[in-house]
């Protein structure tokens, strides 16, 4: 069988950067991968922290359909229609040694990985850190497809090309970046009546599938794969098939869906549901550091999401390794099994005896209304540089990763990161990895805003002001801690 270099031919990385800056940057020294980048920057933390790269958008898809603030809500109380084909990576992987490649480079057991499952995937670095996650979904004897944001999908692919394995991959990236259209279209319908829409679209009851299994139905005429799912506590599928199938179907989803007041959400709402879903999306990859990923480095060029990510927050460390986090941190460790060999095995093994996979958890920060509307407020109506760092909403993130202080008495407990306003909650929420020992109910501060100026493009002048937030479970609400888990 060929070698997955020879049938990929050269890499085409998404333009992530400008070579202007970098030549501005580093004195017309322009690195070639991410190795070069972080010994031309000095360290990684600087070449991240100074990347004036725009951060990860949705792109594609509009801003708003009708408003953020009815579309978030209608998740909850109707029905939404999430637009899934543009802002994310597929890499299709076939071949004797596709299951092989995702036992040795992820920590989920794949024992049980029948044909129309899907399982997240999720990857560590050799000490244990987390790389990255994506939805790995089974699609024939021999065939898998990863869907997410770059990293965990660069080391699948890295593995690909570079481990020996006998596959065969294709891969599509961000629509922001390739050429043409998506190969494949990709919904999902959520929502307390997505299963009306559902059985309405298909003329069929819905099928009582487990969550993460998969099925086929016809859909404006049109066959459609379909993986039964959930986010924020609500049901639903998501749903998928080739780029030309994708006006009829979307139409006929449109159609069923006006019947139940489905809304189609927008770009600007879309990335909220995960602060009501508990999902951590953008974690720093861990992969700045450490010998034996310096080919991975290399392999990563100079366009690469990792190697332009703009880096935020008032969490400021010299020490990259400080941004990285565990699978325990993220509610992962549920996921861990031991029964194959993988990258960071022993170290996750020796976590779990030497207590570092019980040091933290994973919570909602409910950020009080008082402070945090002063503080929007003062981003406003503040003489310039006077008041606090602009919040963005619903989004309130300015950068692509993000790590805030989280503090109790001016200590650090925890490190907050995705961070939105939910009109459903009536305020700020964001998703933080603090120390175990607080309790829901406890209220800690939010550091908000950086101490000092970097070259990030979106930050301008600005005071770090402390708001406060009640610790509170992630995911927020009961339905969704209890009605599923993606095992």
């Amino acid at each position: 069988m060929l070698t997955t270099r020879a049938l990929l031919g050269s890499r085409e990385w998404p333009d992530w950067s400008c070579h202007t800056w970098r030549q501005a940057i580093q004195g017309g020294n322009v690195p070639k991968n991410l190795e070069e980048a972080i010994a031309n920057a000095g360290d990684a933390q600087k070449l991240l922290r100074d990347s004036p790269t725009p951060p990860a958008v949705v792109p594609r898809v509009v801003p708003e359909f009708t408003n953020w603030r009815d579309e978030q809500r209608a998740w909850r109380t109707s029905a939404v229609l999430y637009d899934q084909s543009h802002h994310m990576a597929d890499l299709n992987i076939k071949g004797p040694d596709a299951l092989k490649l995702i036992s040795d480079t992820g920590i989920n057991s794949v024992e049980k990985f029948p044909v129309d499952m899907a399982k997240q995937y999720v990857a560590v670095n050799h000490d244990g850190y987390v790389i990255g996650d994506n939805i790995l979904f089974h699609l024939e004897e021999d065939e898998y497809q990863a869907v997410g944001i770059p990293p965990s999908i660069n080391w699948l692919h890295f593995h690909a090309e570079t481990g020996g394995y006998d596959v065969e991959v294709w891969r599509d990236d961000n629509s922001l970046y390739r050429k043409g259209d998506p190969r494949v279209y990709r919904y999902q319908v959520q929502g307390p009546g997505a299963l009306d829409i559902i059985e309405d679209a298909t003329g069929q009851p819905a099928p009582k599938l487990k969550f993460f299994h998969m099925t086929r139905f016809t859909i404006g005429g049109k066959e459609v794969r379909a993986l039964r799912h959930g986010m924020a506590g609500e049901p639903g599928f998501e749903l998928w098939g080739p780029w030309e199938d994708n006006e009829a179907v979307h139409g006929a989803l449109l159609e069923s869906g006006a019947k139940f007041g489905m809304k189609q959400v927008g770009g600007r709402a879309y990335h909220t549901n995960a602060l009501e879903s508990g999902w951590l999306p953008r974690p720093l990859p861990a992969i700045y550091t450490g010998e034996k990923l310096t080919a991975y480095r290399e392999w990563l060029d100079d366009k690469a999401y990792e190697t332009n990510a703009p880096l935020g927050g008032s969490f400021e460390s010299e020490n990259i390794e400080d941004y990285y986090v565990t699978p325990f941190d993220l509610d992962y460790g549920r996921i861990i099994k031991f029964d194959h060999d993988f990258i960071g095995r022993e170290a996750l093994e020796k976590m779990g005896e030497d207590g570092t996979s019980t040091k933290h958890r994973k919570v909602t920060l409910v950020w009080n209304q008082e402070d945090a509307g002063n503080a929007v407020a003062s981003s406003l109506f503040t003489e310039a540089g006077q008041g606090a760092k602009f919040f963005n909403l619903p989004m309130s993130l300015y950068d692509t990763f993000h790590v805030d202080r989280v503090e109790l008495d001016g200590k650090l407990v925890g490190r907050s990161t995705w961070t939105g306003y939910s009109a459903n909650e009536r305020t700020i929420l964001s998703l933080a990895v603090v120390d175990a020992d607080l309790k829901d109910g406890d209220v800690v501060e939010v550091v908000w805003g950086e101490s000092k100026p970097t070259k990030k493009a979106q930050v301008e002048a600005h005071k770090q002001v402390k708001i406060r937030a009640t610790v509170q479970p992630a995911p927020l609400t009961e339905e969704a801690r209890t009605s599923y888990r993606a095992d």
